[in-house]
């Protein structure tokens, strides 16, 4: 099978900043494959791409991913050969053997395969970087289980990270300083991270901001926090002040940079 699956990182919103090679590639797929977060919304990733590039006479794919916490996905590394790739999650609530949420992945694999099948190459498109907690790699793993050999290749996208820094105009690094990404509903020790780290960027925050805003009065570090939310997006938001920020009023797609 010569058709290749393209995985896409389209970047945080603002279509400009789409690189070379995605809207090449994207231009020159006939399928796209196109993620979004609930059955009867829309793709994100589709609104955006739409702003750049001209999608008349593509076959569009829309692929719903369970937007679950997942276990042990933090835990277990890919360390695997092209002859051995083992899935990511053996099993448990959230895993892609999970009974509920099987069928689902088994669902989006088989759609791409076909879609390869017919010998048509499919571009994925995912916001941000590919390789950053992306939702896709549950599916990667799906894929190369259930086809060995698949042809995948991955293009490079600019993160929400490197987009949410350079619109607070902040170095995320210089020197030897020391840089922590964690999604903060996973963290356990934040002020251990906080204190062993030079720059520590909090993903996801939406939901515990407060807690946050909290330790970080403790530490004497609200002067040195920015709050990020859409970057790159038209309704994009940036407080420097971060203790007048609402939790009620961030979304999924916020973040806070802390820098010492």
């Amino acid at each position: 099978m010569n058709a290749k699956l393209f995985v896409i990182g389209i970047g945080p919103g603002d279509p400009e900043l789409l690189t070379l090679k995605a809207v090449r590639i994207i231009k020159e797929s006939p399928v796209l494959c196109v993620p979004k977060g609930r059955e009867e919304g829309s793709s994100l990733a589709l609104s955006i791409v739409q702003k750049a590039v001209q999608l008349e006479g593509k076959e569009i794919i829309e692929a719903h991913f369970p937007m679950m916490k997942t276990r042990a996905q933090n835990t277990e590394h890919r360390t695997q050969t092209k002859d051995q790739i083992p899935p990511l999650l053996k099993g448990g609530k959230g895993g892609l053997h999970d009974p509920e949420l099987n069928d689902k992945w088994n669902d989006i694999a088989e759609t791409i395969f076909n879609a390869l099948k017919k010998g048509a190459d499919v571009a994925f498109l995912t916001l941000g970087d590919p390789a950053i907690y992306s939702t896709f790699f549950y599916l990667y793993d799906k894929l190369l289980e259930l086809h060995p050999g698949l042809q995948i290749e991955i293009i490079p996208g600019v993160s929400s990270i490197n987009a949410s820094a350079a619109r607070a105009n902040i170095s995320l690094g210089l020197g030897n300083e020391r840089i922590a990404v964690l999604p903060a509903n996973y963290l356990d020790n934040l002020k251990t991270t906080l204190e062993m780290f030079d720059t520590v960027v909090l993903m996801k925050v939406n939901k515990v901001l407060d807690e946050i805003v909290k330790l970080l009065r403790e530490m004497d570090l609200t002067g040195n926090a920015v709050c990020v939310s859409r970057a790159g997006m038209e309704d994009e938001k940036i407080d420097t002040d971060i203790t007048k920020v609402k939790q009620e009023g961030l979304n999924y797609f916020s973040m806070v940079i802390v820098k010492k």
